[in-house]
């Protein structure tokens, strides 16, 4: 089967910017006292380097850093979000007020590392599953605050958004379930209270599963299942419903479980076991 590439998330500009400024008010206080000590007026020019490769991402976040700071900064990119870099590939150079770039340099590269290591591990992620037509899902499992921004680098790094938050579809969970009275009944309660709302529900067994067909849902999350009772389920299910495989999923399991015939799997390393990228930047 064709791997379809995913659609990239497009974050809005108004949450890069609260992102921007949460970080550049924590780092910054009252005041950088180190950058005071270089003459105002005095400009600089610097490149940022990798010294890993990796997926680039995270442009927009930059950007906006030396605009806030600055807005006669100018950045220039090598690459764009969503290419392959290599060790030792500079990202992109910048040049302005050396104060504003001194001030800037942590909190830009805070997000770069961040989010290019995102992005890099859903890149290796897909990778073990290519050709079997099944799609990597991320989860809420994010950094507090760097939602949306994780989101985006999932995309980047040719992997798929679940919901992006608890408004903009149901996740009807075991809790959830005891709480209604039951599966149908908390499946009803969803359609009336939201229509149109896309509805998962959780299942830890085949019995469950047959419940949460008869309840028409939208799709279901196979929680824990073996790789032989999920064979079961696709079989059980017979296309009338996405399929989602969750829990215990490594990357020594991936590709048996996506040769099951699950349409997804979502995994919680992809946001929050993800390793920095290793950056660097110097004046020239």
């Amino acid at each position: 089967m064709n791997q379809q590439k995913p659609q990239r998330f497009q974050p809005r500009q108004e949450d890069i910017l609260a992102n921007v400024r949460a970080a550049l008010a924590e780092d910054v206080g009252s005041g950088d006292i180190t950058a005071a000590l270089i003459p105002a007026g005095s400009g600089a020019r610097a490149r940022v380097i990798t010294r890993e490769e990796g997926v680039l991402c995270g442009q927009a976040w930059v950007d906006a850093v030396f605009r806030e700071l600055d807005p006669s900064i100018k950045v220039s990119w090598r690459a764009q979000d969503g290419e392959s870099i290599g060790a030792g590939d500079e990202l992109f150079s910048v040049a302005g007020p050396a104060r504003a770039l001194l001030t800037g340099e942590r909190c830009a590269l805070n997000f770069l590392q961040l989010l290019c290591g995102t992005a890099t591990t859903c890149q290796r992620y897909a990778a073990l599953v290519a050709g079997t037509g099944v799609r990597l899902l991320d989860t809420r499992k994010t950094i507090p605050g760097l939602r949306v921004a994780q989101k985006y680098a999932v995309s980047c790094g040719g992997c798929y958004n679940h919901r992006i938050g608890l408004f903009d579809a149901f996740l009807i969970k075991e809790n959830h379930i005891h709480a209604a009275g039951g599966i149908a009944q908390a499946v009803s309660a969803a359609r009336q209270y939201a229509p149109g709302k896309p509805i998962e529900v959780e299942v830890e067994s085949l019995d469950e599963l047959e419940q949460a067909l008869a309840a028409g849902c939208d799709r279901v999350m196979l929680d824990n299942f073996s790789l032989e009772q999920m064979a079961s389920a696709v079989a059980l299910s017979g296309g009338r419903v996405e399929l989602e495989a969750s829990g215990n999923v490594t990357e020594q399991t991936l590709r048996p479980i996506a040769t099951t015939g699950v349409d997804y799997i979502s995994i919680g390393a992809l946001t929050k076991d993800c390793k920095a990228l290793d950056l660097s930047m110097r004046l020239l």
